[in-house]
């Protein structure tokens, strides 16, 4: 079943006030006709190299082949980069099984690790407790110049060197950056090369957080064992209204991007809630928190992603979300869970005082929350759409995932700016830069 997207309790006739009336959404709606052309002309004349993604089958092998040859004798595995190059395959994996509560410490080999955040503390741990001579690593970074990540690659480098395992460096590490370029200095390529280290081409037209479906997402999707073709699919599902020509009201992208500018001009709400229930859905909603605000804050303009995981926030951020302020549209994504899991015991739910769980499953239970949840959102006036998957398997993960980038696209062009940029990071780099420099 296709990825269901419901906005009903989003209108003034459902939450009072707060909600939009139908005529203000349809307004921003309609603006969004000349940016699905746009996207289409984009897609026909490759000037967007990721709508090109969807449905791409002829680069799968070459994509199995590296995380065959990183698994390959393995225990571990590292995936060495930061924001894009690492939070899509996060999310790619964890629908896989990996990082669950307990069972994602369970899987067989080899163990995947996501080195992305730079701690000294953590980065030093970690190798002194890898066992260096069957782990393999692979190093990501678009550019070749992310300090984090060459950092992290340094110290594996002289971690390796002082195992013994100098001469096989280049057994066990892979590259993936832009192609090198004559006159271009790339730093990762400079640093590994010498190593006998090889490289993957990662595409120079898709930038780090919108690489997903590259090979930058799906290497550590494979290695999770996740169906790469599947993600493919369901991308191209997303995609499918836009190419068709379908007029805005149902292309479900251009709905979600209309929602939140609608709200952001109409009502000044810019504050965006991803409420995802699920372990499996953890990473998506921090994927989620830097492709929106990385590609929409920006010329003071943009909306704050709010990154929500259910139930287990229920007992943390609900009370505001219900009980603070009026400031946030709400996105809930749901799947089909009722009957599923462990089914509690009759005796044992009498004897806790709790009879009515009695002979239910637990995703009975949190069917019963997901819901209640939304009509109790839309009972306090706060705007929510319900965002349905049947499942969250490998097709509908690369669905939600192509959907919430045409939806940061398309707000991009609402609001006036560029979704692909990030100027304002780099202004941070280069003071850093200085002030290693003064040490």
């Amino acid at each position: 079943m296709p990825l269901k997207q419901t906005i009903d309790t989003c209108f003034d006739v459902e939450v009072g006030d707060t909600g939009l009336a139908r005529a203000e959404f349809e307004a921003v709606l309609a603006r969004t006709a000349p940016v699905l052309v746009w996207l289409r002309e984009a897609r026909e004349s490759g000037a967007l190299p990721l709508l090109s993604l969807p449905g791409k089958t002829d680069d799968l092998a070459a994509i199995r082949e590296a995380a065959d040859w990183l698994a390959d004798g393995s225990t571990d595995v590292l995936v060495l980069g930061t924001g894009g190059s690492s939070l899509g395959g996060q999310t790619l994996a964890q629908v896989a099984g990996w990082r669950l509560p307990v069972s994602g410490d369970f899987r067989p080999a080899p163990r995947l690790h996501f080195l992305d955040n730079l701690d000294p503390h953590g980065l030093a741990e970690a190798l002194a407790v890898l066992p260096l001579a069957t782990t393999r690593a692979i190093v990501v970074s678009k550019s070749g110049g992310t300090g984090e990540t060459l950092i992290q690659a340094m110290v594996l480098l002289a971690a390796y060197e002082d195992a013994g395992l100098k001469g096989a460096i280049g057994e066990r590490l892979l590259g993936l950056s832009e192609p090198a370029a004559s006159g271009k200095l790339n730093k990762l390529r400079k640093l590994l090369e010498p190593f006998g280290v090889r490289f993957l081409e990662h595409d120079p037209g898709v930038g780090g957080r919108f690489a997903a479906l590259t090979n930058v997402g799906l290497i550590p999707a494979a290695l999770a064992g996740l169906d790469i073709a599947a993600v493919r699919a369901g991308a191209a599902r997303a995609l499918a209204p836009v190419l068709d020509k379908a007029a805005p009201g149902a292309v479900p992208a251009a709905v979600g991007a209309a929602l939140a500018v609608a709200y952001a001009e109409a009502r000044g709400i810019t504050q965006n809630v991803l409420l995802a229930y699920g372990d499996r859905t953890e990473r998506l909603t921090r994927w989620y928190v830097q492709l929106w605000a990385e590609s929409l804050g920006k010329q003071g303009r943009g909306m704050t992603p709010i990154p929500a995981v259910g139930p287990v926030d229920q007992h943390s951020q609900l009370q505001l979300f219900l009980d603070g302020p009026a400031d946030k549209l709400f996105t809930v994504v749901t799947t089909d869970v009722a009957d599923k899991g462990p089914r509690i015991d009759p005796a044992l739910a009498a004897e806790a005082g709790q009879a009515e769980f009695g002979g239910r499953t637990v995703g009975d239970f949190v069917a019963s929350q997901q819901r209640a949840t939304v009509e109790t959102l839309a009972r306090n006036a706060r705007p929510v759409r319900v965002l349905h998957a049947s499942a969250l398997d490998a097709e509908r993960i690369g669905e939600l995932m192509m959907h919430f980038m045409l939806e940061t696209i398309i707000a991009a062009h609402l609001i006036g700016v560029d979704a692909f940029d990030q100027p304002a990071v780099e202004e941070g780099k280069v003071l850093a830069r200085t002030y290693l420099e003064g040490m």
